[in-house]
């Protein structure tokens, strides 16, 4: 009943049934160059955009090293209920000994 009704609305509309159906989405627009253009923005915005994000991290690793914050054993924080289920049970899985304090401080200090 459906496709009756599809194909006389067609009918009436002057389009064929293929027409009605839903464009893929590199004729959507109706533009021959999509293909032109996205080249072109892959080649004058993306790749200078990831030189650029480059350059900046090369430039901020040679920055020099940071001092950490001064340790304070804050009650509410690295609170440990039951021991880690790795090593000894008292460091975090990706536990990084100049960043990441135990409860009891820095391991080096």
């Amino acid at each position: 009943m459906a496709a009756v009704a599809a194909s006389r609305v067609s009918g009436l509309l002057g389009r064929s049934r293929a027409q009605l159906g839903r464009r893929m989405s590199s004729g959507a627009h109706g533009e021959e160059g999509s293909a032109r253009m996205w080249k072109a923005l892959t080649y004058f915005v993306a790749l200078p955009g990831v030189g650029v994000s480059m350059l900046n991290v090369f430039l901020k690793s040679h920055h020099g090293e940071h001092e950490r914050p001064e340790f304070v054993a804050y009650p509410h924080l690295r609170i440990r209920s039951k021991p880690f289920p790795w090593g000894d049970g008292n460091h975090t899985l990706f536990h990084n000994a100049h960043v990441n304090p135990l409860p009891t401080g820095y391991e080096d200090e």
